[in-house]
């Protein structure tokens, strides 16, 4: 599983934020397109995101579930998008001296996807995963000049 990581100016509280609210995942997350619902105590472990994969008028309805979280540092995600599977996806804040260094580490856990070979797999995964944290720091970048 490979990591891919970015730095942002953003303080880990303004990307912790933007993680913290349910509502933004289709701004920052590729392929997802749409929010049906945010269950509570998002993201404490358990909590559920329902959101839609794809675009109209083929779009999926599929859910993104908490497994872990150690709030403000990590969030360990199961991402399902069915029928092409279910992935584990890691996300970690670093702080720096100017910022934040956020990795994110992904791979499929089941589904038609685990028949690629890893590094087949892991080559657009982690071009996917550059684009989602470059849209993740530039709101968290956003949210950090609003508050300060």
């Amino acid at each position: 599983m490979r990591t891919v990581s970015r730095w942002t100016p953003a303080r880990p509280d303004a990307v912790w934020s933007v993680l913290a609210d349910g509502w933004t995942y289709p701004g920052w997350v590729v392929g997802a397109s749409r929010m049906r619902a945010v269950t509570p105590g998002w993201p404490g472990a358990g909590a559920r995101l329902h959101h839609s994969v794809g675009s109209w008028p083929w779009m999926l309805d599929d859910e993104t579930s908490v497994r872990e979280v150690d709030p403000g540092r990590r969030l360990v995600l199961r991402a399902r998008a069915m029928p092409i599977g279910a992935a584990r996806v890691e996300i970690t804040l670093h702080p720096q001296a100017q910022g934040t260094r956020v990795e994110i580490r992904e791979d499929a856990e089941s589904g038609p996807s685990l028949l690629l070979p890893a590094p087949a797999r892991q080559l657009g995964i982690v071009l996917r995963n550059r684009e989602a944290l470059r849209r993740l720091a530039l709101l968290a970048e956003r949210a950090g000049r609003a508050t300060g």
